[in-house]
């Protein structure tokens, strides 16, 4: 009896089978470890993401921290000028020094302006607890409760924040 070319030998397709469900064993292994590798790059590539707006993060509030604690600092220079002006003779309105010294308090108060630094100057309005600091009362003023009659000493604001909360007396 002739094997015809089509026949196959259950032993011979045994033995060819085997093989191939190794293979089949070993690129289900291989597959489930990409997937694991695939998954591994996906949560380090998302935590790299997730700490670099972290960092970006601090960064801005660090530059911003530094910016409004500069400012803090200029501030009660600003405060100076504004007392030494206010205290000038009036026979020394127009000396060459006071003008210079009124012309130094111009550009650092803008200076302050052009960065976004805004006075606070609440004279007439209604106490905000949030940007002013009352420091006494008036009786008597005519008027309404709670209206700042007197600014003792002016506030800033950088953007919403209040650099320093400006020292008001208040209708009692």
């Amino acid at each position: 009896m002739t094997d015809s070319p089509n026949s196959a030998n259950p032993t011979d397709a045994q033995a060819e089978a085997a093989p191939v469900k190794g293979l089949d064993v070993q690129l289900a292994e291989v597959k489930a470890e990409a997937a694991k590798n695939l998954e591994g790059w996906q949560r380090a590539s998302a935590d790299f993401v997730n700490y670099r707006r972290r960092i970006e993060k601090e960064s801005r509030e660090t530059y911003a921290n530094a910016v409004v604690d500069s400012f803090q600092r200029i501030l009660p220079i600003v405060d100076d000028f504004d007392r030494a002006i206010a205290f000038v003779p009036a026979d020394m309105q127009n000396n060459v020094a006071v003008e210079g010294f009124k012309s130094i308090h111009r550009k650092m108060l803008n200076l302050l302006e052009s960065a976004g630094v805004k006075q606070i100057d609440p004279a007439g309005l209604p106490f905000d607890p949030n940007q002013h600091e009352a420091i006494g009362q008036d009786a008597d003023t005519g008027k309404p409760t709670g209206t700042v009659t007197a600014v003792l000493q002016k506030g800033y604001l950088y953007g919403d924040k209040v650099l320093r909360a400006a020292l008001v007396r208040v209708a009692s």
